[in-house]
């Protein structure tokens, strides 16, 4: 009997939102989020004085980018990996944003 693999390696789409570094700023972003319904899978934040760079993975990413755009926050895409139990499980996961993703993908799915 075959069995499942215990590591799901899947790419996704990250999102790179560009906050000003202000009280409330990423409350605002992640309560939208919630309005919406939209789950947010994983998030990390860079700050300076200024701005702040809110990585994250989303549950509906082309939906966050229009909700951005029509509140004038600026957000990019970029291509990462997600490697978890499970996208649904109660597990943490991790979130890699390699050169060449198709490679990356090869490399872990032969350790």
């Amino acid at each position: 009997m075959a069995h499942e693999p215990s590591l799901l390696i899947e790419s996704t789409t990250q999102l790179a939102v560009f906050l000003s570094n202000r009280p409330g700023a990423l409350a605002r972003v992640c309560e939208e989020l919630a309005n919406t319904e939209i789950n947010i899978h994983a998030l990390t934040v860079s700050d300076t004085a200024d701005h702040s760079v809110v990585r994250m993975v989303v549950g509906d990413p082309t939906k966050v980018l229009m909700l951005l755009g029509e509140r004038g926050v600026l957000a990019l895409e970029t291509d990462v990996l997600n490697l978890a139990t499970s996208v649904r499980s109660e597990k943490g996961l991790m979130i890699l944003r390699p050169d060449d993703i198709e490679k990356a993908q090869r490399v872990l799915r032969d350790l």
